[in-house]
């Protein structure tokens, strides 16, 4: 008697999704920046200098472990990107974390924001006109 094949599951046919810090890594490299010149620029605060591999393997394999906070920022310096880019693309990567907090504005702009996020280049233009509009027409009644 012989069993019926199964299908293969779904959720692990193909390739895995590039993770944000493998991404922006793969980007600059493919943007000319040399894993070698990455290297070179990417020093930890301590001063210490992480392997041409290290950076490879970020891209090709990455480790279950996260980057430390000082790996973070050799990794910014080797491909010239802010810090906060650095450290958004692990949590995004390793925690599945999005930032999403607009620090500095209060809960009406937080709002506006979320209902924003998503639309298209073309729903994002047509608001901001709607917006400045506003602001003209009340700058010309003299409000």
């Amino acid at each position: 008697m012989t069993a019926a094949a199964t299908a293969p599951d779904q959720g692990t046919a193909g390739t895995t999704p590039e993770g944000a810090l493998s991404q922006l890594l793969r980007e600059a490299n493919d943007a000319g920046i040399t894993y070698q010149e990455m290297a070179d620029r990417g020093i930890t605060p301590d001063g210490s200098k992480l392997p041409k591999q290290w950076y490879q393997k970020l891209v090709k394999t990455p480790p279950v472990n996260p980057p430390s906070v000082p790996q973070m920022r050799a990794i910014a310096e080797a491909i010239r990107k802010p810090f906060r880019r650095v450290q958004e693309a692990v949590a995004q990567q390793w925690l599945m974390y999005e930032a999403t907090e607009l620090a500095g504005y209060d809960e009406e702009v937080r709002i506006i924001v979320g209902h924003l996020a998503g639309k298209s280049k073309a729903e994002l233009l047509a608001w901001r006109m709607m917006i400045e509009a506003a602001e003209r027409a009340r700058r010309e009644a003299g409000e």
